[in-house]
């Protein structure tokens, strides 16, 4: 009796392609990767990673787990022999071997069944005949689901580093932010602590005055003390020589602005320090959508500038992605109200700004269809609009373009772009809208693109409240 494999299938899975492993590796970490998906992700990863823990491998060529090969290989061969057993069966009805195929039934049966009534007038071939038709369907249908799984793969890897790289650059943030608000509450805590260091000086030289005043009305207190026990008429002469001089004793000034100015430090906390936060925030009406760039764009991290590098990069194909335009699009889309962004075209030579629909198609450069944009030349100085179902044209600006506003008006069905610089209007698209369209980046040169921010600011309303009705 065969010894049952104490290893679960899962166990016995590669955690990358969840697959019996197949020629399975060491890692450094002790964790266990088919060979071939262990090089795929390091080179998807751009680093030598483990898939499961993330800890570095300190081997570039790990070592063969040939204990673990040897598992697999005797548990695929245990499995081979649970499913062909039986594989030769007999007829449950006549005992004969099944050497026919019925056409009609779909089912194998031997040479009884043919002559019985049950298969009467139905069409036979032998069962080799039919195993070989069907394998070679089988082999038909298998073929598009190849062609997905040499998709989803690579996919799925760009995913997890997709994953992974947004993940750091969300720490990045909010680490960021993390040190904005301690450095502002190091800045007041040391302006509590000046202040505190002011009156407490302050404090200290009232203190050395009224310890010279107390001494000195001692000595009077003394004096008059003495001068009581004189005569009565000598008395009056002391006490009246006493106020020509001013020394009648007198309540002590009470001292002014000796507190911690409280209300100075806490009032409004919150919202100064968020109002503070302007000067590290940045806002931008309009931020690029990675998963639409062509593979030959490069994106900045903050998703606001693009630039062409001339190279393809091994981005996965999918649906959203222009893959023949070098055009990438703003992450969200427009179905109502006026919205503006503005461009810094820079040096780039060929570039185009406009807007595109959102159900348009974004391959090979069929899309062009459906985006009104203006475009740029530099080796002609020409400016060209297009428009679908309209005629181009062209003009030259008068000035050489820098930044370059793109205006739209859904509603009204406008799109208007304005030279930034002299406050020039280029030209205004009018069309009537009827779906949601998207901001379009197109750039041919390795100058960047780039979305300019715009300055937030923080306004306090007063409502007043609504009277009762009477």
């Amino acid at each position: 009796m065969t010894a049952r494999n104490p290893l679960s299938e899962e166990e016995l899975s590669c955690p990358v392609c969840c697959d019996i492993f197949r020629d399975p590796v060491l890692i450094s970490c002790s964790h266990s990767v088919c060979k071939t998906c262990l090089q795929q992700f390091w080179v998807a990863k751009g680093s030598r990673e483990c898939p499961v823990c993330r800890r570095r491998s300190s081997r570039e060529l790990p070592p063969s787990n040939l204990v673990l090969k040897n598992v697999c290989e005797s548990f695929l061969e245990s499995r081979s022999q649970r499913s062909s057993a039986g594989s030769e069966g007999l007829c449950v009805l006549h005992n004969e071997k099944l050497k026919l195929f019925c056409l009609d039934d779909q089912q194998p049966v031997c040479l009884v069944c043919q002559t019985s009534k049950k298969h009467k007038s139905h069409d036979f071939c032998p069962v080799d005949e039919a195993v070989t038709e069907f394998k070679d369907k089988l082999k038909s249908a298998l073929e598009p689901l190849h062609e997905n799984l040499r998709f989803v793969f690579p996919h799925r890897l760009s995913f997890q580093t997709q994953a992974q790289h947004t993940e750091r650059q969300i720490k990045e943030g909010f680490e960021k932010l993390h040190q904005f608000l301690r450095d502002e509450e190091a800045a007041r805590i040391a302006a509590l602590k000046e202040e505190e260091e002011q009156k407490g000086q302050m404090m200290r030289r009232k203190i050395e005055e009224m310890n010279g005043e107390i001494s000195a009305l001692s000595d009077t207190i003394r004096n008059i003390e003495k001068e009581m026990e004189a005569e009565d008429v000598l008395f009056l002469q002391f006490e009246s020589d006493l106020c020509k001089r001013g020394l009648t004793p007198k309540d002590p000034e009470k001292t002014s602005g000796a507190l911690i100015n409280v209300g100075k430090h806490l009032s409004n906390l919150k919202f100064r320090v968020w109002e503070n936060m302007q000067e590290v925030l940045q806002y931008t009406p309009v931020t690029l959508d990675p998963n639409t760039a062509d593979p030959v764009l490069h994106l900045s991290d903050d998703l606001t500038a693009v630039e062409n590098t001339k190279q393809r990069s091994s981005l996965p194909d999918n649906p959203e992605r222009f893959d023949d335009g070098w055009c990438v699009l703003g992450s969200e889309g427009f179905n109502s109200g006026i919205h503006c962004w503005d461009v810094q075209v820079g040096d780039s030579d060929y570039w185009s700004l406009g807007v595109i629909t959102e159900s348009g198609t974004r391959k090979g450069d069929s899309f062009w269809g459906s985006v009104w944009r203006l475009n740029y030349d530099k080796s002609n100085n020409t400016i060209w609009i297009f428009c679908p179902g309209q005629s181009d044209h062209s003009f030259t600006p008068k000035e050489k373009l820098q930044r370059v506003r793109v205006q739209l008006d859904w509603d009204r069905g406008k799109v208007t772009f304005t030279d930034l610089l002299t406050s020039t209007h280029l030209h205004t698209i009018t069309h009537t809208f009827t779906q949601r369209v998207l901001p379009l980046f197109y750039n041919y040169s390795v100058h960047p693109l780039r979305i300019l921010p715009v300055k937030p600011s923080v306004t306090v309303e007063h409502t007043l409240p609504t009277p009762p009705l009477k």
